[in-house]
């Protein structure tokens, strides 16, 4: 059992003298490493008080100079970029309910008119922006509708959306791209990475159902099974799930 010294405490015999000395001995170590620490951490304060007075300043100056590059800079730059966006979508939403003249519509959009940026321009000079990045959907939309896969491709790899429709959206329509120039492998590709990008009752069963049929189209019979069945267990009452039992059947047959 430990021994305390209290108020008053004398010791009983020379034993008892002898421990109360080695307490006040290691009690005094400890209070002189204290002092010197102390001390040491004092004199090492003092010597470097200079940089690190001139560290803490210079945090406080890149503090400060992000908090104005964020006011002065970039919200007036994400207002003026999504102000710029307006001009390119009135020819963009006209398109997609024109009879004709689509293409005429699309350029406009990709290209602007009347000294207004389109959306070519919005997405290079606004390229850190919101608009910036959203421009790159529309004008890959726009190529996609145009058939200029290849740019259509370009510019929608550069976008980028957590969105719970524009993100799926945006992969199938890669995914449409490479299957229109006969690519199946990378439609593949691009129709599950859109299927697992978000799960919903609309894109996850549309975009599972046409990585199905490429799978179909490949030979990847079993995968295609696992697809189909994917839209049978997790989405049976989308327009996808209604009929996919036949597609099932068919990839299973087609296995044997």
């Amino acid at each position: 059992m430990a021994t305390y010294k209290k108020r008053g405490y004398k010791p009983k015999d020379k034993k008892d003298q002898q421990r109360v000395e080695e307490i006040d001995s290691t009690t005094a170590e400890v209070f002189n490493t204290l002092d010197e620490t102390a001390s040491k951490s004092e004199q090492w304060i003092e010597k470097n008080s200079k940089p690190l007075f001139l560290a803490l300043i210079s945090v406080v100056v890149l503090f400060l100079a992000y908090l104005g590059y964020s006011k002065y800079i970039v919200e007036p730059n994400e207002i003026e970029a999504s102000n710029e966006l307006a001009f390119p979508r009135k020819y963009f939403d006209e398109a997609a309910t024109a009879g004709s003249g689509i293409d005429s519509l699309l350029n406009l959009g990709l290209e602007g008119a009347d000294g207004k940026y389109g959306f070519l321009d919005i997405a290079e000079s606004y390229s850190g922006t919101d608009a910036g990045n959203l421009a790159n959907y529309y004008a890959g939309v726009s190529y996609l509708q145009m058939k200029e896969y290849e740019k259509a491709i370009a510019y929608l790899e550069k976008f980028n959306s957590d969105d719970t429709l524009l993100g799926p959206v945006s992969l199938g329509a890669i995914g449409d791209a490479f299957a229109d120039i006969d690519q199946p492998e990378q439609a593949l590709e691009y129709y599950e990475k859109a299927a697992n990008k978000q799960n919903n009752e609309f894109t996850t069963p549309l975009y599972l159902y046409k990585a199905g049929q490429t799978a179909m189209q490949l030979k990847k019979y079993d995968k295609a099974v696992s697809l189909f069945t994917k839209i049978k267990e997790n989405h049976p009452t989308s327009d996808q799930g209604r009929d996919v039992e036949k597609f099932i059947n068919a990839a299973k047959y087609a296995q044997n």
